[in-house]
């Protein structure tokens, strides 16, 4: 491992009894970047953040965070990382500045250094203003906002956040991660996030796709769509298995069918799709067309669409 690594995850395995929660998981996060953990609910996304965040051991495997083993050097993990959980944990019959008084007790600090650094991060953070207010009063995007501060207290070299946009409206996920970005280049500070959003991994430096508790695909969020073989074409028609047939007759085209739709990935997709309709017209009820996503990589790779696993 190099000094560039603050994250190296290695055959990281879990199991809740009989089920198998994590098969097998390798993947590096490099300084300075922002790191996502995509999957649908049950994919093994929260199982990883727990066992990062060293809230519990995991079955078999390594994973160490700046050179320090989550499992037996947890002491020496906690001091370097930030945790923002999914659930939040404040207190919410406190006021903002009360929260984080308590939150900087937990890491040891106190007197004029805590006063400063509570200042300093409500500042940026821009919830200076509220100081004063009872946590239940704030919004949920001002709410998010004091758990960043509060787990950014210490001066974590590592932000560990578990679906860090549940629960905020489209302006407040904005906001979210305008902060996100800005702790990246102003402080460096790396960031690992987990999430199910998938317009929120297209957000991220690198993306870890999780299927089942095993690794689907890693990489660029481009690189990844670059992979899918061109543009997505989705195909509504009353005969589907009859047209993916006919399809392949014709064009001779490999075209699948998920939810009851025809599916064709084709290069230059705008004008397949007019020798699509001009050559099966009376079998077509609407026809799509759209860039790959990164739902389009979990298609490809799993054979099934991302909504209906663990759902």
């Amino acid at each position: 491992m190099t000094n560039n690594i603050a994250v190296a995850v290695r055959d990281l395995a879990h199991s809740y009894g009989d089920r198998k929660a994590l098969a097998g998981v390798s993947f590096e996060v490099k300084r300075g970047e922002i790191f996502g953990l995509l999957g649908p609910n049950g994919g093994g996304k929260t199982t990883l953040f727990r066992i990062l965040s060293t809230s519990f051991p995991s079955t078999s495997g390594q994973a160490t965070i700046f050179g320090s083993d989550v499992r037996t050097q947890a002491e020496a993990v906690r001091r370097r990382i930030g945790v923002v959980f999914q659930n939040p944990s404040l207190d919410k019959k406190l006021t903002v500045a009360e929260n984080l008084r308590h939150r900087g007790h937990l890491y040891g600090l106190r007197g004029a250094p805590l006063d400063d650094r509570m200042k300093e991060m409500m500042e940026r953070l821009a919830v200076a203003d509220r100081a004063g207010d009872i946590v239940e009063k704030l919004s949920g995007g001002l709410q998010r906002r004091v758990e960043l501060a509060g787990g950014l207290l210490h001066r974590p070299e590592l932000l560990i956040l578990d679906e860090p946009s549940v629960g905020l409206d489209p302006g407040a996920r904005r906001d979210l991660w305008l902060y996100l970005q800005r702790l990246r280049e102003r402080e460096g500070v790396t960031i690992l996030l987990t999430t199910h959003l998938i317009d929120e991994a297209d957000r991220c430096d690198h993306v870890l796709i999780l299927n089942q508790g095993a690794v689907v695909a890693l990489d660029t969020p481009d690189t990844l769509k670059e992979q899918i073989g061109g543009d997505v074409i989705v195909i509504t028609s009353r005969t589907p298995d009859e047209l993916r047939d006919a399809l392949k007759e014709r064009f001779a085209v490999e075209a699948t069918i998920f939810n009851g739709k025809v599916r064709v990935e084709r290069e230059s997709g705008h004008a397949f799709v007019s020798q699509l309709v001009e050559a099966f017209s009376s079998m077509i009820d609407s026809v799509t067309l759209a860039k790959p996503t990164l739902e389009d990589v979990f298609i490809a790779r799993t054979g099934h669409r991302f909504w209906e696993d663990g759902q």
